[in-house]
């Protein structure tokens, strides 16, 4: 790998040398390096772009990684990955995507992800994006993610957006069944004349069903937000939606978050903050000797930590 894909994997999935347990390797639009396990099998559609990931019953204690990375300029990437998740398997999947553009042309990646988890599974989802580049050229990201959970079985999701991402359409949709929870933790940060939307919709279906969506983000210069979430509590359930956000410059952030019971026993709360760093903060951390632009940083990075 040259330095720039490097990089990338470095960002997006921590990855600084071949990954253990299962990986699947793409870049520009290609499989680029693939391994399975006796546990965890990894198969290319035949119809469409796109693969199955199928992790065997009681599996513990193993990972995959599917990292995606565009370095060709004017890319557009499009892939459908399924999860399929056996009864009482324990496993963290790391995926996310990373584009370097230093052209004029828009490089693209959208992404659809399914999880089918069984009774009883176990898995945490870790997904982050990332763009760089000196050209003026767009980079853009849709990340599509469904969620479907079986008795008992349990998801949680970090979703990070960490710069670089001119415009991103982030759609995340969930049934939740009896004793399921769905957790998900988002993370974005845009600049310059970035624009970020974000979508949820979990229905909670069974009994005892859960989910808590929490989501932290900052828009400085004129990068612009918006932050939708519908949470329907169709049985005796909890759910509850959590969105704060940090505005600089002349950022703009709007949050919709929406909660509608239709169980007398449905259990749901949402709260929404938008607003700027605090003068205070700022003052405390400057009389440590820190300049204010760093004092910022320090502040953002603890937000969204």
């Amino acid at each position: 790998m040259n330095s720039i894909e490097k990089k990338l994997l470095k960002q997006i999935a921590d990855i600084e040398k071949t990954p253990q347990g299962a990986y699947n390797l793409r870049e520009d639009g290609k499989k680029v390096e693939r391994k399975t396990t006796a546990n965890i099998d990894i198969v290319s559609k035949t119809d469409k772009d796109g693969m199955d990931i199928i992790i065997k019953e009681n599996t513990k204690n193993e990972s995959v990684h599917i990292p995606v990375i565009l370095t060709k300029s004017g890319m557009k990437d499009l892939v459908y990955n399924d999860f399929f998740v056996g009864k009482n398997a324990d496993v963290v999947i790391v995926a996310g995507c990373g584009i370097h553009n230093s052209s004029c042309d828009t490089s693209q990646h959208d992404g659809i992800h399914r999880f089918f988890l069984e009774e009883g599974a176990k898995v945490k989802y870790i997904e982050k994006h990332y763009g760089e580049g000196d050209g003026n050229g767009k980079r853009i990201l849709n990340p599509v993610t469904e969620v479907y959970l079986k008795s008992g079985a349990f998801l949680e999701m970090e979703t990070v957006q960490i710069k670089g991402v001119d415009s991103t359409v982030r759609t995340t949709k969930g049934e939740i069944d009896k004793d399921a929870t769905l957790i998900v933790k988002e993370k974005i940060m845009t600049h310059g004349d970035q624009d970020a939307k974000t979508f949820f919709e979990v229905n909670l279906n069974g009994e005892n069903s859960r989910t808590n969506v929490i989501s932290r983000s900052v828009a400085k210069d004129n990068s612009k937000q918006e932050f939708v979430s519908k949470v329907y509590g169709n049985n005796v359930c909890f759910g509850h939606v959590e969105c704060d956000a940090i505005i600089m410059d002349k950022g703009q952030v709007s949050s919709l978050p929406q909660v509608t019971a239709k169980h007398i026993d449905a259990s749901l709360t949402h709260e929404a903050a938008i607003g700027k760093i605090a003068g205070e903060q700022l003052i405390k951390l400057m009389s440590l000797g820190l300049t204010e632009k760093e004092a910022e940083e320090q502040i953002i990075n603890g937000f969204l930590k």
